[in-house]
């Protein structure tokens, strides 16, 4: 089927890629011309504005899929994209929007009858070739007519087994997408799943970080472990309870640089680890481990160790986050954010995926 794509940036532009070898009709817009031709070499058609990107699909209802920062970049498009769709057409918000946003987008699109569709997007860098995880939010008539996109961007349920037990619930699960809700929920959904994901690497990062520190001259020499780090994170791949991708993640940061030199330790934080937090407030939840995940990324800024240099590493390894400063940018930054102190509020500039 058609489809646009709206910011070819690492997701967008994987995503259009996923798509355009399962032999769906791909349309593109970038900003940079030269991203968006370099797409039309490999099939898509590249649209030189974003009148022309809707008028060029022919197929209805329309279907434009919007990949980009949270916050007013994301919020200028779609406002934008939807004065030039019409009644019954699609809109796709695939970044990490606040799903608040998306509630409130929801009701002002549907007073022109545009329908809007909000999709957590988890699969980072690797999502090309290893697949989407897909939660989605929305009409069930839009969805449902967008599952053909959804079946071809999930990774499918490859050598997964099915948990006992599942018989009658939602078979696309299974295939790693699923209709979470009405709109919002398919971020909300997203939002907590990242705040989850802080708190995995944080007990990773804790945790080998105590090894690391064993042979530290504090300690009595007798007690003293010179341990290599990453053959232990190696092993720990095969058979233990704690394996998952993010410890093959670090594993493979590991064997290329055991001390993790290459990294400062300075932790960048996204919106939705944030919004996990206030949401858990909201809701009288505790979220004890979330919250001290989320906090010490913003004490991460002040000093660093070990821990935070991996919680860096594993961040490269999914998402291809870099760290947002250079080392020798940091004293400024520091002083300047020690100035501000943390706040709970949203990050208008998160690109976490």
């Amino acid at each position: 089927m058609q489809i646009g794509i709206v910011g070819l940036g690492r997701m967008g532009g994987n995503i259009a890629k996923r798509l355009m070898q399962a032999k769906h009709d791909v349309f593109v817009y970038d900003i940079d011309t030269n991203v968006r031709n370099a797409l039309g070499q490999q099939g898509a058609h590249p649209a030189e504005t974003l009148e022309s990107l809707a008028d060029a699909l022919t197929e209805h209802p329309r279907a434009i899929w919007v990949m980009l920062p949270a916050g007013k970049i994301t919020e200028g498009m779609l406002a934008h994209l939807a004065s030039c769709l019409a009644a019954g057409d699609i809109l796709i918000d695939g970044g990490n929007s606040y799903y608040k946003d998306d509630i409130r987008r929801a009701a002002e699109f549907a007073k022109s009858g545009i329908r809007y569709v909000d999709v957590g997007t988890s699969g980072g860098v690797w999502g090309l070739e290893r697949g989407y995880c897909l939660m989605i939010g929305g009409d069930k008539d839009a969805v449902d007519h967008l599952d053909p996109i959804f079946a071809a961007l999930a990774p499918g349920r490859g050598n997964i087994p099915v948990t006992p037990g599942r018989t009658s619930h939602d078979r696309r699960v299974e295939q790693g997408y699923i209709h979470a809700g009405p709109a919002g929920a398919g971020h909300f959904v997203k939002m907590i799943h990242n705040g989850i994901e802080y708190g995995l690497m944080q007990a990773y990062a804790e945790g080998f970080d105590i090894l690391a520190s064993k042979n530290s001259d504090s300690l009595p020499v007798d007690q003293r472990f010179d341990l290599n780090i990453a053959d232990i994170a190696e092993v720990w791949r095969r058979g233990s309870v704690v394996t998952s991708w993010l410890l093959d993640l670090s594993a493979a940061a590991l064997a290329k640089d055991p001390e993790l030199a290459h990294f400062t330790g300075y932790v960048a934080d996204s919106g939705e680890g944030r919004w996990t937090v206030e949401a858990a407030v909201e809701e009288a939840v505790p979220a004890e481990v979330l919250t001290a995940a989320l906090f010490t990324r913003f004490r991460s800024r002040q000093d660093h160790n070990f821990a935070e240099k991996m919680l860096s590493a594993m961040r490269l390894g999914f998402g291809g986050h870099r760290e947002a400063e250079a080392p020798q940018q940091l004293g400024e930054i520091i002083a300047q954010r020690r100035a501000k102190g943390p706040t709970l509020v949203r990050d208008e500039g998160d690109k976490t995926a």
